[in-house]
């Protein structure tokens, strides 16, 4: 008899594991009125990945993605390290999570864990108590990726609608539709289909394990804000943001990486202050480009990564170091 693989089921909450008690038609207000499963309650209810797994639930704070931040970012490092070390046959991590935010947990384990076993996380668009809910579905495809040796070494991944996505390249790109999660510049890594996993391409970016940060060690993520460009943009938010005590700004710039010129005078004199400045775009997708202008402004280059992304990798850079060229060192590898 085959041995099923082990994989950890840790859940965060979110739409994935919401209750509502408006009925199974409700998608809309389950967040405010219903209640949320931990990972017992889930893989009570959606035990359909036990067929293809031994799953290990996992206790977890249960909370909104909205909620999200640093602090769960460094529990979900720990508990995973301290998964790994107790369970040697471990095969892969699934992480329950919030669809908001769930981009940016995933790209912060990206560069801040420690280990090559396949931790994925997903979601759902519609909750748990919902007339064709996509929970059950996304949970036993996840476990399906976490236990599947063609997933090692991939980095943090996030799997939902049966599509597989790395965690830099990753974004939600619509509100309540089901396709939410798009790699806009390449793509999905592959797809779970139902007879079997199909792996198409591997991320080249430096990840878990290959990665300089170790979120357990970090204490405390100095302030980095996100100033978005608009038409008119006066660079208010830019000084707002520097009088709050920011150690780094990221540029949300015009496509495709340009500021207003106001902004421009703002950034450049947060530079001379001491901030670190990084220049990413609101686009969505493609390199920013560097002119000399911006160059000489000491302005650090985000690649195709999105604000959101920028602001967490800058964060990082900045528990390391405060060496311009060694912060764009670490945009231009991770």
């Amino acid at each position: 008899m085959t041995t099923k693989p082990k994989v950890a089921l840790i859940s965060t909450g979110g739409t994935i594991t919401s209750l509502s008690i408006l009925g199974e038609l409700d998608v809309f207000e389950y967040s405010s009125t219903g209640t949320r499963l931990d990972a017992h309650g889930m893989l009570e209810k959606f035990p359909q990945a036990k067929t293809v797994a031994n799953v290990l639930p996992v206790a977890f704070d249960t909370l909104l993605s909205t909620a999200v931040s640093f602090p769960h970012w460094k529990k979900l490092a720990e508990v995973i390290s301290k998964l790994i070390q107790e369970h040697q046959d471990l095969a892969g991590i699934v992480i329950l999570h919030g669809t908001s935010s769930m981009e940016e947990t995933a790209y912060a384990l990206n560069l801040g864990l420690n280990t090559s076993i396949p931790v994925v996380l997903t979601g759902a668009q519609r909750p748990a108590s919902a007339l064709s809910t996509d929970a059950g579905m996304n949970i036993y495809n996840a476990v399906r990726l976490a236990a599947c040796p063609e997933a090692q070494n991939l980095g943090v991944m996030i799997c939902l609608n049966d599509e597989i996505q790395a965690a830099r390249d990753v974004t939600k790109t619509s509100n309540g539709r089901l396709q939410t999660f798009r790699s806009p510049d390449f793509g999905a890594l592959g797809h779970v289909d139902g007879d079997r996993i199909v792996i198409y391409r591997s991320p080249t970016r430096r990840r878990t394990p290959d990665t300089e940060f170790d979120l357990r060690e970090i204490a405390q993520l100095p302030r980095v804000d996100i100033a978005y460009s608009y038409a008119g943009g006066d660079g208010v938010a830019v000084q707002a943001f520097i009088a709050a005590g920011a150690r780094g700004i990221v540029g949300a710039a015009f496509a495709p990486g340009l500021l207003s010129p106001e902004e421009f005078i703002a950034m450049e004199a947060a530079v001379k202050q001491g901030v670190a400045v990084a220049i990413s775009s609101r686009a969505g997708s493609g390199r920013t480009f560097a002119p000399s202008k911006m160059r000489e402004a000491g302005f650090i280059q985000a690649d195709n990564l999105t604000p959101q992304k920028t602001r967490i990798l800058l964060a990082m850079a900045l528990t390391k170091t405060q060496d311009r060229a060694e912060i764009q060192r670490m945009f231009d590898t991770y």
